[in-house]
């Protein structure tokens, strides 16, 4: 699918913003709820403006929208019917459309001007349930359940027309093969994103199969990988290109591990500019972060040398 979004990939590498979560919380907002960031397009869009506002003034050509857990499912257990849940899908592509707006405003005077671009989210049916199920994928659901989950919300989202679908942290090729079928004939372009364990999905299966599901579909513009530890990507990547012969997306977490018993993050970030390099040697041509990824990262790969 041709598309200008394909065509910016294609002349030179872009960069994508970080975790929109890590930026709300930093803000004070309390991300508890099972909705996640979604949560605050009914409650605060204001606070989601604002989150993507910062990314694109550290620099990011491409932000993704708050509505990777935003389902028509999860909001009606909130209360919240279709038609206006359709209309918060609908507001995330707006707030993104919004913050990039505004910093074309605020852009210098003078300053070369650059296109902002807006990714709509979608993200794995494990991230409704809310139970961390989209890092081992295997709902117990066939391929044609998962397409009648994701095509309503797909197409509302590309109703709203962002300039590219993400399809991101899929867990095994079941999902992939799902999302590929729900983006026909939607109009809008796709990147398809895995999150992976080494050289494998989360659910086992090796990323040669997985990646060669989109070699061949033409909604599909990018392939790649997301959520995952940094040190995983490198291999991830120059694996996609090989088989897919697409550009890449790479946007992982910062390396940094969850512990869930005392609901506070361990280690440290081992998101690194050197990596960065690597992984735009290995064929990235997307680059970004995940959780724990924030603006001050996202400013070191804006002014990092754009050749690896």
């Amino acid at each position: 699918m041709t598309s200008d979004f394909a065509d910016a990939l294609a002349s030179g590498p872009l960069v994508l913003d970080g975790g929109l979560s890590n930026q709300l919380e930093a803000a004070g907002h309390d991300l508890g709820d099972a909705l996640w960031s979604a949560r605050l397009l009914a409650d605060a869009p204001e606070a989601i403006t604002r989150a993507h506002l910062a990314y694109f003034e550290t620099g990011a050509d491409v932000v993704i929208t708050s509505s990777y857990q935003a389902t028509f499912e999860g909001f009606a257990r909130r209360g919240i019917g279709g038609r206006r849940t359709a209309e918060l899908l609908a507001l995330s592509v707006e707030s993104a459309r919004e913050a990039a707006r505004e910093a074309a405003r605020r852009a210098r005077v003078g300053r070369p001007g650059r296109r902002r671009w807006v990714a709509a989210s979608a993200g794995p049916y494990g991230a409704m349930l809310a139970d961390g199920s989209e890092y081992r994928g295997r709902y117990g659901l066939g391929v044609a359940e998962l397409e009648r989950f994701h095509r309503p919300r797909l197409e509302v989202l590309a109703a709203a027309r962002p300039d590219v679908l993400a399809l991101e942290t899929v867990p095994d090729t079941d999902e992939a093969v799902a999302l590929l079928r729900a983006v026909r004939g939607l109009g809008v372009p796709a990147w398809l994103s895995y999150t992976v364990d080494g050289d494998r999905t989360r659910a086992g299966q090796p990323l040669e199969e997985a990646f060669a599901l989109a070699a061949d579909a033409e909604e599909v513009v990018a392939v790649g990988v997301n959520c995952c530890a940094p040190g995983d990507l490198s291999g991830a990547v120059r694996t996609a290109a090989r088989v897919t012969g697409k550009p890449v997306v790479a946007y992982p977490n910062s390396g940094e591990v969850w512990d869930a018993r005392a609901r506070a993050w361990r280690g440290r970030s081992l998101f690194t500019p050197r990596l960065v390099r690597e992984w735009r040697a290995a064929g990235a041509r997307l680059v970004g972060g995940c959780c724990r990824v924030g603006p001050d990262a996202i400013r070191s790969i804006a002014s990092a040398p754009s050749s690896p």
